[in-house]
């Protein structure tokens, strides 16, 4: 029998996706997110062209446009500011959609106000942190709680129970209790937004400079209240100092005495970083952190989207585009399964493969090994960058990651809609 109830346990990017996903295609569904009130937290993200067809289709794209910047190149840099490769991306590079950089906050309303809207203030349910479950053959009833107090807040029953809440996921805790805790690198990521006068290269751009160890991003998502650009930007150093890493968190503060001497030297004819960086109002930091892929996700009525399935590195702008992913799949799947064990059995089997493939290729630096190539190849700069690499194998390595995940730009042009409704 189809599901007519599913609930979701998490009111995130996937969680909210996944709402608005399910509703459009008949299917009933409530989300439970663990906080009291929702605030637009969080710094600049990249919604890749796969990820924005879904929201496309969902009706989102003009006010994701609105939103954010329509990102049309990816250039990247050696330390010394020289430039090592560049590409078009979104529309400019023959894709369909585009490509967007967006405040992560910016996109987290957004999504909930288009839920609230569409679904009705009743579905979605704050201060309710999942506590536990249970299922037989033909239901699943998901335990709620007070995060702060513990005390008991609502049983809800469903045909299905979807965890997406994050990367510390009590369902996939309930799922895998032997896990244990994320990994951790020994990288650090100091993360910010910068008001600027004036934009960088195209006014469009997204940098990448440095190599493994140290590493510089930045990108417009947009403008603040005075009109200005506003630049995300992240600063990257491996450490070995255990102690610096606090449990990851969006609001975590962070010190420019721990990273900005190192980038002091950073000053580009193209792009400031130092003074990108002390122009910041707020420097939140958290660890580059992942987990190992799962051998399965869930069981019977139960499984996960998102964070909650597959953390990975933020290499090549994936994390939030594969939540979006995620969650058109699973609507996808119910759709034409019917039946939800099989129904999320199907769902997994296309998804845990594609995204286990991702986590392991991030930890190599996925899209970003040209830079890291080059830092060992020419560590003290380079007149030609085609005497230290060859352009073929520039266009392999981008390529390569496109292919795996799952933004290549003849097969996501061409491909049917991943949630077909009669």
């Amino acid at each position: 029998m189809r599901a007519s109830k599913v609930i979701v346990a998490g009111g995130g990017i996937g969680g909210l996706v996944l709402a608005l996903s399910l509703h459009e295609a008949g299917i009933e569904v409530d989300v439970f997110e663990a906080v009291e009130r929702v605030r637009p937290l969080g710094v600049g993200i990249n919604v890749l062209p796969h990820a924005v067809r879904e929201l496309s289709e969902l009706g989102l794209l003009p006010a994701l446009e609105r939103s954010g910047v329509l990102t049309s190149e990816l250039a990247y840099y050696s330390k010394q500011g020289a430039r090592i490769w560049s590409e078009p991306r979104g529309r400019d590079a023959g894709y369909r959609w585009p490509q967007v950089s967006i405040h992560r906050g910016r996109l987290h309303m957004l999504l909930l106000e288009t839920v609230l809207s569409r679904l009705g203030e009743a579905r979605v349910h704050l201060g309710h942190a999942l506590s536990g479950f249970e299922q037989t053959a033909e239901r699943v009833v998901a335990h709620f709680v007070d995060r702060q107090t513990g005390a008991a807040r609502a049983s809800v029953e469903g045909d299905a129970l979807i965890g997406a809440d994050g990367i510390h996921s009590t369902l996939r805790s309930l799922l895998h209790p032997d896990e244990g805790a994320p990994r951790w690198n020994g990288t650090l990521l100091w993360r910010g937004t910068t008001s600027s006068d004036a934009s960088f290269l195209t006014g469009s751009s997204m940098i990448m400079a440095g190599h493994a160890t140290q590493k510089f991003v930045a990108y417009p998502i947009g403008r603040d209240e005075q009109g200005k650009v506003l630049v995300n930007w992240i600063a990257e150093l491996r450490l070995n100092d255990a102690a610096l890493a606090p449990r990851e968190e969006w609001n975590a503060r962070g010190k420019l005495d721990d990273f900005l001497p190192r980038f002091r030297s950073w000053t580009f004819d193209w792009l400031d970083v130092p003074r990108l960086i002390e122009a910041a109002e707020d420097v939140y930091v958290y660890p580059l952190i992942d987990r190992d892929p799962l051998p399965h996700w869930g069981e019977g009525r139960v499984t996960l989207i998102g964070d909650a399935a597959h953390p990975m590195y933020p290499v090549g702008s994936n994390g939030a585009s594969q939540a979006v992913l995620d969650a058109r799949v699973l609507t996808g799947a119910l759709v034409r399964r019917g039946a939800v064990p099989e129904a999320l059995a199907a769902y997994e089997e296309l998804r845990r493969p594609a995204t286990s493939a991702l986590i392991l290729a991030n930890r190599k630096q996925g899209p970003e090994e040209c830079m890291t190539l080059v830092e060992q190849r020419a560590p003290q700069g380079f007149a030609r960058i085609e005497d230290v690499i060859a352009q073929d194998e520039l266009v392999a390595i981008s390529e390569k990651y496109k292919r795996l995940a799952g933004f290549s730009i003849e097969a996501l042009n061409n491909r049917p809609s991943l949630v077909e409704l009669a």
